[in-house]
């Protein structure tokens, strides 16, 4: 999935020198002159991060970034402040608010923050999408395969699961080599990994 930067921000001056900004920078920027517009084009499958005025007509900063937060939405957020908002900034920080930039900003430290909100996004991404993997992968094992899996984990060895299951060392090597295919491993320290890299 794109990463793009949504920057909402009811100031026509300000959206375009970001958008160029960002435009020149290689990075992907849609513009929004307020959060309606914003919900209205945007509605769920958002990949990147949020670039949020605090003060705008209609609904503010603060309330969108509530609203998205009410809703599941996880992109990063940086808001954009004049100076006589930045408690709000603070209090929006507190809530989960990636950082807040001070207007008028430095044109390089905003893209930098940018950046890293991006890889940040991207990561959550990665993990979020490899904790599906792998819970798709587990929901494919019988009950039997989970119980040696269990076992495998704790350590193990097949003739100890083997007597504890009370079935023979043959069938726990069938069940142990079906598991391990089935979760994409080679090894149970593999195993392991992948499913400590779950949580």
């Amino acid at each position: 999935m794109n990463q793009h930067v949504y920057l909402v921000d009811d100031d026509e001056a300000i959206r375009d020198s970001l958008g160029w900004l960002f435009q020149s920078r290689g990075v992907d920027c849609r513009a929004f002159a307020s959060a309606e517009d914003f919900l209205a084009a945007c509605d769920g499958g958002l990949s990147g991060c949020l670039l949020l005025d605090i003060r705008m007509d209609g609904m503010s900063g603060p309330e969108l970034f509530d609203l998205l937060r009410a809703r599941g939405c996880t992109l990063p957020v940086i808001f954009l402040t004049g100076h006589g908002d930045v408690p709000m900034a603070v209090s929006a920080l507190k809530k989960g608010a990636f950082d807040f930039v001070e207007k008028p900003c430095n044109d390089n430290e905003l893209v930098n923050r940018v950046l890293e909100a991006l890889s940040l996004e991207a990561s959550q991404r990665a993990a979020s999408s490899t904790a599906d993997s792998v819970n798709h992968r587990l929901a494919a094992l019988t009950t039997r395969e989970r119980q040696v899996m269990e076992l495998v984990l704790a350590g193990k060895f097949n003739k100890v699961i083997a007597d504890e299951l009370q079935i023979s060392m043959r069938t726990v090597e069938v069940h142990r080599a079906n598991l391990f295919e089935k979760m994409g491993v080679k090894t149970a320290v593999e195993l392991a990994g992948l499913l400590t890299g779950k949580r």
